[in-house]
């Protein structure tokens, strides 16, 4: 694991909030009581405002909230409505946990939403202290990750699957979008970096990308995808929730690809990744079904089912089976069944089971392939 000194990042960051150690931990649902709904309401705040709300001060009250759920480390913890309004007591309780840095992850969007949107406050509002914020964070983007050039769920080390190379949910590809801003010195990030920084954020970016390359699954002596996560120490898709067992990811392998197919002047190993999980997608997409909720009983409680449809436009299954692709899906239990009926309703209801997100990857790689031509 790559380690950055805190004395290191103080020579380039001010610490805007005087640190307060405390003995006692509250409940994280005290702690976050304001984190109602999931991650991506947040998320999708921030990029539903235009550029001159940034400007607002609604704008900079959030941006108050932002900065103090940041701990002292740089990262932030997920599902938290950070646009919600906060109490005197809430934000004193904020204060008293800065120092505990156990809940900083880079899951659900975490950390990386909320430098996205420090950098845009910063545009509008040239302070020291959202700068400071911005630049803690990314110190703790290259702490956290490995030598491999992966990213774990939480940094510090959680024991579990967190330590694993966490593509989840798009995770390290959050990561590396920024860091890829930043290497590209382009518009879209207001803050200026420190030429120190800047250099180990290019070093970083590079081995992620080297890491998505050798983690790319083999099947049968062919390139196909990845896997929503992988073992830090070999590489190899791995188990993370029961109901999340090693496979080949319809969801999380596409915003990879996406990510690939945005590299100015792509190295020849990142033309053939790209070639090959393009090829994988076409081979795995499934047609003529879509995805229903249908009602049940008399109240408002309604049952995902699969339905056939001659007009659905293509679907990927989240897991695949890394030997021959068929799609399988899980229950709390653990074990693979063929279709999404088998489980149980709260696992077939609580889970995205299905995807659409490859079709980007497919509709925009004929330009690609043309300006890439070998």
């Amino acid at each position: 694991m790559k380690k950055i000194s805190i004395v290191f990042i103080v020579l380039f960051v001010a610490v805007s909030c005087k640190s307060l150690a405390q003995d006692n931990k509250l409940p994280e649902k005290d702690l976050q009581n304001k984190a109602h709904g999931k991650i991506t309401d947040w998320n999708k705040f921030i990029i539903s405002k235009d550029d001159n709300w940034f400007a607002s001060e609604e704008a900079l009250k959030i941006a108050g909230n932002v900065l103090l759920y940041q701990r002292e480390i740089g990262g932030w913890p997920k599902n938290i409505q950070m646009q919600n309004v906060l109490s005197e007591n809430e934000k004193q309780q904020l204060i008293d946990i800065k120092s505990d840095p156990k809940d900083c992850t880079i899951d659900n969007g975490a950390t990386c939403q909320e430098m996205v949107f420090l950098s845009k406050i910063y545009k509008h509002h040239p302070e020291e202290i959202y700068k400071n914020s911005f630049l803690k964070g990314l110190m703790y983007l290259l702490m956290a990750q490995y030598n491999n050039g992966g990213w774990p769920q939480f940094y510090p080390l959680k024991k579990g699957y967190a330590t694993h190379i966490t593509y989840n949910d798009d995770s390290m590809v959050n990561v590396l979008k920024i860091l890829k801003e930043i290497k590209e010195n382009s518009k879209f990030n207001s803050i200026e970096i420190p030429s120190e920084i800047n250099q180990k954020a290019i070093i970083a970016f590079d081995k992620g990308i080297d890491c998505i390359l050798k983690t790319q699954y083999i099947q049968n002596g062919v390139l196909t995808s990845w896997c929503a996560q992988h073992d830090e120490v070999t590489l190899a898709p791995a188990n993370a929730r029961a109901f999340e067992l090693a496979s080949l990811s319809g969801k999380e392998s596409a915003k990879i690809v996406l990510l690939l197919m945005s590299i100015d002047k792509p190295s020849p190993e990142i033309i053939t990744s790209i070639e090959a999980s393009v090829k994988w997608f076409e081979a795995t997409k499934i047609k003529g079904i879509k995805i229903e909720n249908t009602p049940i009983g008399t109240g408002d409680k309604t049952d995902k089912i699969v339905v056939k449809s001659v007009d659905a436009e293509p679907l990927w299954a989240r897991f695949m089976d890394l030997e021959n692709n068929q799609p399988f899906f899980c229950d709390r239990d653990g074990i693979k069944k063929t279709t999404l009926e088998e489980i149980g309703y709260e696992r077939r209801n609580g889970y995205a089971w299905y995807t659409n997100e490859p079709k980007e990857v497919l509709k925009r790689y004929e330009k690609w392939e043309e300006l890439n031509k070998r």
